[in-house]
């Protein structure tokens, strides 16, 4: 199959190759794609509960079935082997694996079992997260990641999922995103759990760190190959680099979804203007001794998500803001002269070069990689039944060629992961956007690879991508 990129790829741009043993990869997680929500003793997550709050998912959807990943496990990763992708990264479901954060379920441990014995068997290799923002529901009724008792049981389940998998499973990520399961979730309430407390995101914030910590040091002790922990980044521009106001507002971004991570991981501290920032909001107690030096635990790999980086001011609401993400900063994003995805997100493939290249220079020794970057757009079925996506697939030629000037320019990345395999259950946006290299039908749960996918798979198969007068 062949398409035509957009000017906006890159008109002219002559092919680039990625080395032999760089990774490829594709991404989904657990809630988005499992369905199968009260089998084999999983009980209710979080997101069970959040999507059936009128009005928090667009259309009322639900993942209770979502894309049937869990009784099409096989047929999924046929599909995979038949892209060629060599790595599959995805979430296992809390839920599914200690059902309300109690002993554990032998029939939602058997699931994985499968899973990684069918990857095996078709050459794929395995890079399991653990937590993609499941939390049991009963234990956020004893008061979920504010708790530090979350941070504790984490590291339980993390024994135990690592005591059935870690025999064959040699990559493991203990978070996904955890400035949205924190800031998203408990300061916004756009995510579940759904609360509002600018203090409850930073509480977190910290007890999700721990329990990344906690669960490092469990798994390093078990023998774990290849440990680290995915980070959603973004590259912070003040609207206007004159304007003081402007530049302390891209500061705070920076300081609270970049480097209330970063530091604590790599530096055992948190930021001082983190500290300075929120003093007003009295979360710091929870902070106790040791704690950072737990959360300090040697990593192997850090993954980094990447789907476009921020403009800010400091100008709220004045007219050409959009709406901000970043709870607790008195700061906005505004739209700039770009692309947009149909998330409304700006196409910025430069700020991943220029992500990639400030994390490897602060941190030299870490080894970097891409566990997810996509775009949704509006895809439609064509009369002969395939799926011509070109504005993905340049979305996706143009970060790789983002993440190949970053490693030109000394970054040491590693591996690429799309975002994500199929369509699927899409948070807060429910399944009105599609970010699949494959097309899903949700009502007879027919998977037709897109034009994108095709495409993708010829460059896990040769690590190049293509000049941009066609691509296959």
């Amino acid at each position: 199959m062949t398409t035509t990129v957009p000017a906006r790829a890159g008109s002219g741009q002559e092919s680039i190759r990625f080395p032999s043993d760089f990774r490829w990869g594709v991404a989904t997680a657990a809630y988005q794609i499992e369905g199968a929500v009260a089998e084999d003793g999983r009980t209710p997550s979080i997101w069970d509960t959040f999507s059936r709050v009128p009005g928090a998912v667009v259309n009322g959807d639900t993942g209770d079935q979502a894309c049937d990943h869990y009784h099409r496990s096989d047929d999924d990763v046929a599909l995979m082997a038949d892209l060629g992708v060599g790595w599959y990264r995805f979430s296992v479901a809390w839920p599914r694996v200690r059902p309300d954060g109690g002993p554990a379920n032998p029939a939602g441990l058997a699931f994985y079992d499968r899973l990684v014995d069918q990857l095996l068997a078709r050459g794929i290799e395995p890079w399991l997260t653990l937590y993609h923002w499941d939390l049991p529901q009963a234990l956020e009724d004893a008061g979920g990641w504010t708790q530090r008792d979350t941070a504790e049981r984490f590291a339980e389940y993390a024994v135990t999922t690592h005591d059935a998998l870690g025999d064959r499973v040699s990559v493991w990520s203990t978070h996904n995103e955890p400035w949205c399961a924190a800031f998203l979730g408990y300061s916004a309430g756009v995510h579940a759990p759904g609360r509002r407390d600018g203090a409850d995101g930073l509480r977190a914030a910290h007890h999700l760190l721990l329990g990344h910590g906690l669960a490092t040091t469990e798994l390093r002790a078990r023998g774990a190959d290849t440990l680290g922990i995915t980070l959603n980044l973004t590259v912070a521009d003040p609207a206007d680099p004159d304007d003081p106001a402007d530049v302390d507002a891209a500061r705070r971004v920076d300081a609270l979804q970049n480097r209330v991570f970063l530091d604590p991981i790599t530096r055992a501290e948190y930021p001082q203007d983190l500290l300075d920032d929120t003093e007003h909001l009295g979360w710091t107690d929870v902070v106790l001794d040791g704690d950072l030096e737990t959360i300090a635990a040697p990593i192997d790999v850090l993954g980094v998500n990447y789907y476009h980086g921020d403009s800010v001011t400091a100008r709220f609401g004045d007219g050409r803001t959009g709406s901000s993400p970043f709870v607790g900063s008195q700061v906005s994003t505004t739209i700039r002269d770009l692309p947009l995805t149909a998330m409304g997100w700006e196409v910025q493939p430069e700020g991943l070069t220029r992500l990639l290249l400030r994390l490897h220079e602060e941190h030299p020794d870490l080894p970097l990689v891409v566990t997810e970057n996509g775009a949704a757009y509006d895809d439609v079925v064509g009369p002969d039944g395939t799926v011509d996506d070109p504005d993905r697939l340049a979305y996706i030629a143009d970060h790789l060629r983002a993440v190949h000037a970053a490693r030109a320019a000394g970054a040491d990345v590693r591996g690429y992961f799309a975002w994500s395999l199929l369509d699927n259950f899409e948070w807060a946006e429910g399944y009105a956007r599609r970010f699949g290299l494959v097309h899903v039908d949700y009502a007879s749960q027919r998977r037709t690879p897109k034009a994108s996918a095709r495409w993708y798979a010829e460059v896990c198969r040769t690590g190049i991508v293509p000049g941009t007068e066609g691509l296959r």
